[in-house]
């Protein structure tokens, strides 16, 4: 019965120290828990609101920038492309100095940074060519906001060049948004630099006709027309010798904005005019000799 007694004393002897030892274990832990959220809770809380604060900020220095753009002289296309630079600095800014304020060294937020990048370059790696072809529409500047240009088979009026993208408006109002590196890896064609177009119209009469006066009824047509520019002058030339008939060309000339006009209405006033005039169109003939 003593040596039941002595084992039973000894576990239970066992069981309230081990017992003991958790329990100091937990009070350990809770209070470095404790002592954690002492020491970092205020500079956790304080960097939430500095950085409510920061992007406030940023908001509004946002906005000022923005206006001074507005009243100044800087060109449209760099605008969207400068604005989203500086937005995006300034946010860096503010973010590496909340993280000097929660207490993460700046040195290693650095080499995180500069980690994230590399992923994300890695990652978006076509996004990035985008970028530098952006970067070099606005370097070169082959064309800029408001320029008609043909590219990769559209054709728009340019309405944005931004980091990423080039944004056309078309004549039918679509809105084409297209890749910068698609842009700089095809041809480009700038219907605005020289500031008209030349609108060609070929037409047909049949031999036989009087050439000279078809020439001055669509020169007349066109002198007329309101939307074909007097400088450089329209002209009508021989264009080809067909099958069935003599082409001419229409060459009248028109700003960007009146091209389709020309194209459609000029035409048809052309073609009215001819036919007032007696001028037939040039239909297929064939000749057939019969031989007894």
């Amino acid at each position: 019965m003593q040596t039941t007694e002595k084992v039973v004393d000894t576990a239970v002897s066992a069981t309230t120290e081990t017992g003991g030892a958790i329990m100091d274990s937990l009070g350990g832990f809770f209070n470095s828990i404790q002592e954690g959220v002492g020491q970092y809770g205020l500079k956790i809380v304080g960097g939430i609101v500095a950085l409510i604060i920061g992007l406030w900020i940023v908001k509004m220095i946002m906005k000022a920038i923005k206006k001074a753009f507005d009243k100044s002289n800087v060109d449209h296309t760099l605008k969207p492309f400068l604005v989203t630079l500086v937005n995006f600095l300034l946010k860096v800014l503010l973010f590496i100095s909340i993280a000097g304020i929660v207490g993460i060294p700046t040195a290693t937020f650095a080499a995180l940074l500069a980690a994230v990048g590399l992923a994300i370059g890695g990652a978006f790696n076509g996004s990035l060519g985008h970028m530098a072809a952006g970067v070099m529409l606005l370097v070169f500047r082959p064309f800029k906001v408001g320029d008609l240009i043909e590219t990769g088979g559209k054709l728009g009026f340019v309405k944005e060049i931004s980091v990423f993208v080039t944004i056309l408006e078309t004549f039918q109002n679509k809105t084409e948004i297209i890749p910068n590196g698609s842009i700089t890896s095809g041809t480009i064609t700038n219907l605005t630099t020289i500031g008209n177009l030349r609108v060609d119209m070929p037409f047909g009469i049949q031999y036989g006709t009087d050439i000279e006066k078809a020439k001055q009824i669509v020169l007349e047509v066109m002198k007329n027309d309101s939307k074909v520019m007097n400088d450089p002058a329209p002209r009508v030339a021989v264009n080809n010798l067909g099958a069935n008939g003599v082409e001419l060309l229409a060459l009248p000339y028109s700003t960007c904005d009146d091209y389709w006009d020309v194209y459609w209405d000029t035409r048809q006033k052309i073609v009215e005019a001819l036919g007032n005039a007696n001028y037939a169109a040039p239909l297929p003939q064939r000749i057939v000799t019969m031989k007894s």
